[in-house]
């Protein structure tokens, strides 16, 4: 994981609707940037859906809320549309994202080893440092990890 007090890495990707989205879009604003492994599987909606209905929890207090995961546009447009998730989603199929903020790479689980998105949150202050990092993240109690 990236450490706390570094300068998160500058990133640019295509959103839901084929919009080009930047850090540099956050500047002035506290972003919540997480990365999950896939849209509309059990963890990844319970952790999406945890973020949604806590959303203006996080606006009011100054934060912007962004996803990444190497899924499609046409996926993330589903995912969002099937839970009315009100942030935007980018799709990062080349992982270059993904790589950047070392959430791909080695994972175990159930015992087998694989590559691929390691579920983390940064979160990244007005001026493009990262003031958290959460690498155990509890997809059904998210929102209080961040805000705790």
């Amino acid at each position: 994981m990236l450490e706390t007090g570094s300068k998160a890495p500058y990133f640019e990707g295509k959103d839901e609707n084929g919009n080009i989205i930047k850090l540099t879009d956050f500047k002035g604003k506290k972003l919540v940037l997480y990365f999950y492994p896939k849209d509309s599987t059990p963890g990844c909606t319970a952790e999406a859906c945890d973020l949604r209905d806590n959303y203006q929890r996080f606006l009011a207090l100054g934060y912007e809320v962004l996803g990444v995961s190497k899924d499609s546009e046409a996926s993330h447009r589903r995912f969002i549309e099937k839970y009315q998730l009100p942030f935007h989603l980018i799709s990062d199929t080349d992982t270059v994202i993904l790589q950047a903020y070392q959430a791909w790479g080695e994972k175990k689980m159930y015992g087998k080893v694989s590559v691929g998105t390691i579920r983390t949150t940064y979160v990244i202050d007005e001026e493009g440092t990262i003031i958290d990092a959460i690498g155990k993240v509890k997809t059904k109690e998210h929102t209080k990890q961040i805000l705790d």
